[in-house]
């Protein structure tokens, strides 16, 4: 097999895509600054399937820190799932370390890697993932029972999360109910109600309308001026022009990594 040759991306410093070169904004704070949250070292994620040897990551080293707003972009294939899957304690690399709040979490079993995304972060998925047989307000509850959070605080959090996304409202009502903006500012009350770091945001717009998806992105950018740390990962490359930081990801290797200076046009939509 033919050696294969680590990537240190987070160093390199890439040219923005010609189309968003005069977004690129310079003095903005860099990666350089700040508590880190997330550290990717040199992380290879690598599969056999049949005869072929496949590199879903391949040398990948990423550093997010506390209150960046970073999406990571690739086209199908590219290997920002398994990225977003390793971020997400979902899986773990075949080498290379990954650091969760200073924690080495690369080798944790799956119970070791169950408490840690309880504990560390908040999910918002393209499908929403609401249980039908639930009411809103039990859905936002739900990730608090698994923390051992009592009744009552269980209810005053899931109600100050749904209020925040400004749908307290509805949360008597049933999944069904909803429209499907308002059932993704339910899903991102859930993953806001446990008071993660981290929210991860895996194609929270897919299933939306192009409305719809403008509404839900802006919440994300009020939740990230409020001081929440997002990670959005998406195929759109407008979707991700909303982050303050674009890392672009194809055949597993980051390619591209800048500052869009989106965060001061976030701030000013959420007012």
């Amino acid at each position: 097999m033919q050696e294969v040759v680590p990537v240190e991306c987070k160093t390199r410093k890439a040219v923005p895509s010609e189309a968003l070169k005069e977004e690129a904004a310079p003095g903005l704070r860099g990666p350089s600054e700040g508590e880190e949250l997330i550290r990717l070292d040199n992380v290879y994620k690598i599969y056999q399937m049949g005869e072929e040897t496949v590199h879903a990551a391949d040398g990948v080293s990423l550093v997010i820190r506390r209150n960046e707003m970073v999406a990571i972009v690739g086209q199908s294939g590219s290997g920002k799932s398994t990225c977003m899957n390793i971020i997400g304690c979902l899986d773990v690399p075949t080498r290379g370390k990954y650091y969760l709040e200073g924690e080495d979490v690369s080798g944790m079993s799956d119970d070791q890697q169950a408490d840690i995304r309880n504990r560390s972060l908040g999910f918002i998925f393209q499908q929403y993932n609401l249980i039908p047989k639930l009411d809103v307000l039990e859905n936002v509850e739900l990730p608090l029972i698994y923390k051992g959070i009592s009744e009552r605080e269980r209810h005053e959090r899931a109600k100050a999360a749904l209020d925040r996304v400004g749908i307290l409202s509805k949360m008597h009502n049933m999944p069904s109910q909803l429209s499907g903006g308002q059932q993704q500012r339910v899903s991102i009350a859930r993953a806001l109600a446990g008071d993660p770091p981290i929210i991860l945001a895996d194609e929270p717009t897919g299933a939306l309308d192009s409305h719809t998806s403008q509404e839900v992105l802006g919440f994300l950018q009020r939740l990230n001026a409020e001081g929440n740390t997002i990670v959005l990962i998406t195929h759109d490359m407008e979707v991700a022009k909303k982050a303050k930081r674009i890392v672009r990801i194809a055949d597993g290797r980051i390619v591209e990594d800048f500052m869009t200076g989106a965060g001061s046009e976030g701030k000013e939509r959420s007012s």
